[in-house]
């Protein structure tokens, strides 16, 4: 990271902002250990990697990069699918994930792909967080209400835990609600960082008293080392495996990540490069890896509560980074004694943020793609985080190829004395010329698109029998395929032998080279810069040839 001047008062922002966020992450990165099935240790290295990593090769002054509440309880899915038939294999198999992971960020960002995580669309993503939100908050009821259940499902932990109500220990309800109360009643102090006042209140009430002989359980004796480099030794058919589900959590960690850091850096009017972005997670995720620690990613409600915090640069992560060294190094005891009913809380008041329905309610009003958030809440609650992980990237590729193969074609015409040329449905007072169609797809062309968009382009033209020149206006494609221009090419030799002739308008300049080569004369002189050049020199033609004014 390029050390610059910083001015005292920036430097002081930064301090203050990474004191915020630590006592933030602090908590939650015990609670997410928790979720993912791993040491306290594990979630520590990953969240010092991640920070250091991002502050080092990142790009936004905001971003957090740190463990997660959705890559966590993939993990814990991936891991628990292949049934590790002891803790010492699970943890080699969650480590090479992360390392794999890793590695396919790493290889997607080297191969300029950052934007591929726009096919998650943000209905999908929206739908899979509110459920994955549901789905951990009902996790840790049995947590903070101090019973065991054997149940994974979260319809049949509340069926358990109804069914189990005799059982409930009060103190530890009493502790986790106090701390859930308390934790609601400090956000009226943004300032204030409230998980870390409830966090060291529940140090103190530990200190105080033996919750043990309440029944309320705590963390328990916590001894972080120094993490060494090291290499899961796993059989090649686990690795192939692991390689397999890795997809997964790379997605999910991308498209989380990606939204987080470009929604906040808009807000700002900065400007993030996406491949970088993958470059910084991708490094984070393998370094954490081969320290044996969790996967990270940048979760928008510490980044947000980072730029809350009055954040200026990549700094306030690099000082949270050291804040939370220095309790790792001194505070060790301190962590042991945190109430476990405390580490249920503060992983509800994390997430209470992602359980509000307003984005539901917000696309059925807009009567857009309110189905697919659905589906995708659904589709994680029936089947669980990796199954409706795997259910929510398929919808959101199915939507996208639907969209992408729906043959929308406009008609175009002229709007009054002016170059204008407009889509003859919305503008009834734009008139058409005679002999002449103007069609224009309104997706990009490509192999999957072309076809269906030739075929509603014949259909418009077989109804409009006095046509002699088609004009089609590819200002919607940038590029074509080999697919595509193929088509065209039959398309124009068709309407030769009709005796009619096509015309291309709004053609960029790959195309056209891509065109002359692939159709040789049959294009010359009949691609244009604009749909009005092309309508003159079609009206001119239909003057010389049929002697029609347009």
């Amino acid at each position: 990271m390029k050390l610059t001047p910083r001015l005292p008062a920036l430097w002081l922002a930064d301090m203050v902002a990474g004191f915020s966020v630590a006592s933030i992450l602090l908590p939650e990165a015990i609670a997410y250990a928790a979720i993912a099935h791993l040491g306290i240790q594990q979630a520590i290295t990953a969240l010092l990697v991640g920070l250091g990593c991002y502050a080092c090769l990142g790009g936004s002054p905001y971003a957090i990069v740190a463990p997660t509440s959705s890559a966590a309880a993939l993990m814990a899915a991936v891991v628990l699918s292949l049934r590790p038939p002891d803790a010492v294999t699970a943890t080699a198999f969650g480590v090479a994930l992360v390392i794999l992971t890793g590695i396919g960020l790493l290889a997607f960002a080297k191969a300029k792909l950052g934007r591929l995580s726009a096919f998650v669309s943000r209905p999908v993503l929206h739908g899979f967080s509110f459920a994955l939100a549901i789905t951990i908050i009902i996790k840790q009821l049995p947590i903070l209400l101090g019973v065991h259940v054997q149940a994974s499902n979260p319809f049949h932990i509340v069926i358990d835990l109804a069914t189990h109500a005799g059982h409930w220990s009060l103190w530890s309800a009493l502790v986790g609600g106090g701390a859930l109360v308390f934790l609601a009643i400090l956000k009226r102090w943004p300032s204030v960082p409230g998980a870390f006042v409830v966090l060291l209140s529940g140090i103190a009430l530990s200190h105080w008293v033996n919750l043990a002989d309440f029944k309320v359980a705590v963390v328990g004796a916590v001894s972080i080392t120094p993490p060494g480099l090291s290499w899961p030794h796993l059989a090649t058919d686990r690795w192939l495996d692991l390689a397999e589900l890795a997809c997964g959590l790379l997605v999910i960690i991308v498209a989380e990540s990606w939204g987080s850091i470009r929604s906040i850096s808009l807000s700002h009017g900065n400007t993030v490069e996406p491949n970088r972005e993958l470059f910084a997670l991708g490094a984070a995720n393998l370094v954490s890896g081969l320290l044996q620690g969790m996967p990270v990613g940048a979760g928008f409600s510490a980044s947000t509560a980072n730029e809350q915090a009055g954040a200026t640069s990549k700094w306030a992560g690099a000082m949270a980074a050291v804040i939370l060294l220095l309790v790792v190094v001194f505070g060790q005891v301190w962590i042991g004694e945190i109430p476990e009913p405390i580490v249920a809380a503060a992983v509800i008041n994390a997430l209470s943020h992602a359980v509000n329905p307003h984005f539901l309610f917000h696309l059925w009003r807009l009567g857009r793609d309110y189905y697919l958030a659905l589906a995708a809440v659904g589709a994680v609650l029936a089947f669980g985080v990796l199954h409706g992980m795997l259910a929510a990237i398929g919808l959101s590729l199915a939507s996208a190829i639907r969209s992408f193969s729906q043959a929308k074609v406009s008609e175009l015409a002229g709007l009054g004395h002016s170059h204008d040329y407009v889509d003859r449905e919305n503008h009834p007072t734009a008139q058409p010329h005679p002999k002449l169609l103007i069609l224009r797809p309104e997706e990009p062309l490509f192999f999957a698109s072309v076809e269906g968009v030739l075929a509603e382009i014949n259909r418009q033209l077989s109804l409009r029998q006095d046509v002699q020149i088609l004009i089609i206006s590819l200002e919607q494609s940038a590029d074509l395929d080999s697919t595509a221009a193929e088509c065209l090419v039959e398309l124009a030799n068709a309407l030769k032998q009709q005796e009619k002739m096509l015309l291309l308008a709004r053609v960029k300049d790959p195309i056209r080279e891509l065109l002359l080569e692939l159709g040789g004369r049959q294009f010359h002189g009949k691609l244009f810069w604009s749909v009005a050049d092309a309508a003159v020199v079609a009206q001119k033609y239909t003057v010389k040839v049929f002697g029609q004014v347009g």
